[in-house]
């Protein structure tokens, strides 16, 4: 694996702790899950493109003000970046109904159109959801990796994961053995 290789990640139940039956409304309630910082500064060092793939329909339930969504967004970006990674684009589809809300590959398709050199052949998704893997398969990704964070019990073989890991560090630290 080398810069040629991107990753489409989602964000709730990967990179940070989802709250059951609710949503992420403001920073305060942001909590990286251990090691997810660490695991961008691997990936920053692995691949070309970073991409975070989320759906976010608090917003158009009214539940998350979009600008309380954007501020999320910049200060979990700020600390990736100070703890030396990076995510090169965050792709979020707000909409209950969309082609561009996951399993759907919009989002996707747009960071494409946004990264000419993404090669779907040397693409990676990691998410937490089946719907999350429906997207990596939707959108033609080579590897969907699973996350076992909010579902530890799930029915293998399954056509839509490929690998299944415990937590994101664990993914960053397989990839840069």
């Amino acid at each position: 694996m080398d810069s040629s290789w991107t990753l489409f990640i989602d964000r709730d139940g990967v990179v940070n702790e989802e709250k059951k039956d609710d949503y992420i409304h403001k920073w305060e309630e942001f909590k990286f899950y251990e090691g997810a910082k660490e695991a961008f500064e691997i990936f920053s060092k692995k691949f070309g493109v970073i991409v975070m793939i989320t759906n976010q329909r608090g917003v158009a339930k009214g539940l998350t003000q979009i600008g309380d969504l954007n501020h999320i967004h910049k200060n979990m970006k700020e600390e990736i970046v100070a703890a030396g990674g990076r995510i090169d684009n965050i792709y979020v589809c707000t909409e209950m109904e969309s082609e561009n809300r996951k399993p759907n590959p919009g989002m996707g398709l747009q960071a494409i159109k946004d990264f000419p050199a993404i090669s779907l052949a040397k693409s990676i998704m990691i998410g937490n959801t089946l719907s999350d893997m429906k997207f990596g398969r939707n959108l033609g990704v080579a590897i969907n990796i699973f996350l076992t964070t909010t579902q530890k019990e799930i029915v293998l073989p399954d056509q839509n994961i490929d690998v299944v890991f415990s937590d994101l560090i664990s993914v960053a630290r397989s990839i840069s053995s």
